[in-house]
């Protein structure tokens, strides 16, 4: 529209909640409308006409309370020349535009008429979304309007748009008006609301007059609906325009989308819903709008409501959005350029389908009126497929128009061959998202191999599966404590090592249902899984009951979930290639959440015999630092690829010795020696390695020495055990012993991992 029009009609909506700059925020139904019509020609003005509508409410005290309201306030004169009632906003909407239309009518200078707000809020965030959200058609003269704000700012270049309002436009034009004292929180006060109608009609006049002689043109548009479309990732996507909507039924579709932000204008293409790493919707979707300010107001419906479920909107990139809906795929281009297409997502089929199979599943049986006809045939089919030209056992459909895409989704999990097939409404960005997953990079990332399987072999630990010496609970209640694991347990808690229970967490913390308990020996073990098995175990915090398997397993297996494996596709006797991980692997540099707490360890030796030693040392073996349980294979500075659950132990994670084996509490040969090879050098010597050996028990005439032990590599350090504790004793051992204990007549046992202030990883040995 360019021309000037013939009419405008000024409206003003109040809600029973907020108003001013936060009008709509609330979600509060309409009121009150208020409009008056001006005749731009002959620049008069008409009656001003008031609409009192009647909220929904469901309790009928709580309606005829209103009522007795209402009545008291239509008796109060609002200022109006024409008060109405509707009992519901679909009558107040239609009430609204047909005695608009008469006036129009009855006045026959034009017949060309058009809104004008005091701002976006009035019909884009109070009318369209009411509208919406109680399925009311909405009558299209609410679908352009003109902004008074912006029509002001057109003469008066220098003002803050953000800043305009009714009265400072009128006292720049000199329209006398008296501001009230107003409460934004409370409910608008009727005869304000006609107070500002007549104000913006005075300010249209201002404007038509000289020396202004304003044009009004080219009004705002509402989009009636949301058009689809496709988006290159080598587009330039603004970050002031994209938001994230997270909450989302998993079944909602990118109308649904378009529905929650009517009256705000959706770019094209501009709605994404978001998968996640097995192809399925997670509630999130990002939208991209028309403009910064479009995409503000969007914002304002943080926590509005689709549905029975509140939506959060938040702040998102240019590069957020091109990820999830950007594609280069000149195959999916073609695909998603018909226009008027309705996408219908086929997962499950086999991998030998083809495209003939596709169309006779969908076409309608002899006897059924129902038909569903593929649009193009088989250009309206596509196959998503991996790199290698692998079928996924995904693909999308074309349908013409929404009562064909219905009764195809009527088919679903049908039997197409021998599998059934589950059909899912779905968009363009949908389909660019899968194919971007699929042909950029494997959607499930190879892990690399268990740490285990690289490190070397260990003599002493006991072989793969040998020793069944823990138990493993699957299918606890979600609430169930370690509290309860023990009541379970019963008359075998008295065979729980110290430490031993280890409840497994997912990637949230919170409870997988899972349990692994070290037990004291193997023969217990398989005991308490023959009596407990699928017994019930009831959760005393919520007093729901489950029936719990328990499966005896070794130290090696529960080491290897706890790190991210499956003992379900995991062998230990053959060797396979993969890992057998759930998709997706998660990265994860800990064991346990950082927000549990740890006991500290116990005091290692008494205090006269701290006393008695180095006063440094003593103070540090007196105050032991506490050390977060840990895997005895995990180097700290290592990047372990998790499984999807993302296990962690829960506290108490593990033995006082930090490890899955405990360390023998006495040397059996005395003078043993420890090496500790990849101390960082240079080091502080004998301090670094009594903070990396506290929480150990030693005799009171032990102590540590450091030594180097190649001159190449002076990173080397040797623990021995003179008769006191002395800095000044250093013993060093010649390369002859060094032979000797590589030459296997004295057995190397491993201790455990510990931590370096560095964050390495020491491997202590007993020589």
């Amino acid at each position: 529209m360019t021309a000037q029009v013939d009419y405008l009609a000024v409206v003003f909506t109040a809600t029973s909640g907020t108003s001013g700059e936060w009008l709509g925020s609330d979600e509060k139904e309409i009121v009150q409308l208020v409009w008056q019509l001006v005749d731009v020609q002959n620049k008069k003005l008409g009656k001003v006409n008031e609409l009192r509508i009647k909220p929904d409410l469901s309790d009928s005290e709580e309606k005829e309370e209103d009522e007795v309201e209402e009545s008291t306030t239509e008796q109060h004169n609002s200022g109006a020349d024409c008060v109405s009632t509707a009992e519901n906003l679909e009558t107040g909407l239609n009430l609204f535009h047909l005695q608009l239309t008469n006036e129009v009518n009855s006045a026959g200078t034009g017949t060309s008429m058009c809104l004008c707000a005091d701002g976006q809020l009035h019909i884009r965030q109070v009318i369209h979304p009411e509208a919406a959200s109680k399925n009311i058609l909405v009558p299209d003269c609410f679908y352009s309007f003109f902004d008074i704000r912006k029509e002001f700012k057109k003469d008066f270049p220098a003002s803050d748009l953000k800043a305009l309002n009714v009265y400072s436009m009128a006292e720049s034009l000199g329209i006398p008006i008296e501001a009230p004292t107003l409460d934004p929180e409370s409910i608008l006060p009727p005869e304000v609301a006609v107070q500002q109608v007549q104000t913006m009609a005075s300010i249209v006049l201002a404007l038509l007059s000289e020396p202004f002689c304003h044009l009004f043109s080219n009004p705002e548009k509402v989009n009636d609906k949301f058009e689809s479309g496709t988006c290159s990732k080598m587009e330039k996507v603004s970050d002031n325009t994209v938001i994230r909507a997270r909450g989302l039924p998993w079944q909602s579709s990118d109308q649904d989308i378009a529905r929650f932000f009517r009256g705000l204008n959706i770019a094209k293409g501009g709605a994404a819903l978001c998968l996640n790493a097995q192809g399925r919707r997670n509630g999130e979707a990002l939208v991209r709008f028309v403009s910064e300010e479009h995409r503000d107001l969007a914002l304002q419906r943080h926590k509005h409501h689709m549905g029975n479920r509140y939506i959060e909107v938040y702040k998102a990139t240019g590069d957020d959005f091109l990820k999830i809906a950007g594609g280069t795929s000149s195959e999916v281009a073609m695909f998603l350029s018909r226009d008027d297409q309705i996408i219908v997502r086929m997962r499950g089929l086999p991998f030998t389908a083809t495209h003939d199979q596709v169309l006779s599943f969908f076409s309608p049986e002899d006897g059924l009126k129902d038909t569903c006809p593929v649009s193009g045939g088989k250009d309206g089919i596509l196959f998503v497929r991996y790199p290698d030209g692998r079928p996924t056992g995904d693909a999308f459909v074309l349908f013409a128009c929404e009562e064909h895409a219905q009764n195809a989704l009527k088919k679903h999990k049908e039997i197409l061959g021998r599998r059934y097939i589950e059909l899912f409404k779905s968009t363009a960005a949908e389909v660019q998202q899968v194919l971007n997953r699929y042909s950029s990079a494997p959607l499930i990332p190879v892990a690399p191999a268990p740490l285990v399987s690289v490190l070397p072999p260990m003599p002493l630990l006991p072989p793969p599966g040998t020793l069944r010496d823990c138990l493993r609970l699957r299918g606890l209640p979600y609430t169930a404590s370690i509290d309860d694991i023990l009541t379970f347990l019963g008359e075998f808690i008295h065979d729980i090592r110290p430490h031993g229970v280890h409840m497994v967490l997912n990637q949230q913390g919170r409870p997988s249902g899972d349990c692994f308990i070290q037990m004291t020996s193997p023969e217990r073990a398989l005991m308490a899984s023959q009596r407990l098995h699928k017994h019930v175990m009831t959760s005393q915090r919520c007093q729901n009951s489950r029936y719990v398997e328990v499966f005896p397993c070794s130290a090696e297996e529960m080491g290897l979930v706890l790190m991210g494996g499956s003992l379900s596709h995991t062998h230990t006797r053959t060797q396979r290639s993969g890992t057998g991980l759930s998709p997706p692997p998660c990265k994860s540099r800990r064991l346990s959440p950082p927000s549990y707490s740890f006991t500290a360890a116990p005091q290692v030796i008494t205090a006269e015999a701290a006393a008695a030693l180095y006063p440094p040392f003593g103070q540090v073996l007196l105050a032991p630092r506490p050390l977060p349980p840990g895997h005895a294979y995990y180097p700290a500075s290592a990047q372990l690829y998790m499984n999807y659950s993302a296990y962690y132990p829960s506290p108490p994670g593990s033995p006082t010795t930090i490890g899955f084996f405990p360390s023998p509490s006495a040397l059996t040969s005395p003078g043993g020696l420890m090496r500790m090879p990849g101390l960082p050098y240079p080091t502080n010597g004998v301090k670094d390695i009594i903070n990396a050996v506290q929480g150990y028990q030693y005799a009171a005439e032990d102590a540590l020495v450091h030594a180097p032990v190649h001159a190449q590599d002076p990173s080397r350090t040797l623990l021995t055990q003179p008769k006191e504790w002395s800095p000044g004793e250093v013993s060093v051992l010649s390369s002859s012993l060094i032979g000797q204990s590589n030459g296997g007549d004295a057995p190397m046992i491993p201790l455990s991992l510990v931590n370096k202030p560095a964050g390495q990883f020491l491997d202590l040995s007993l020589l």
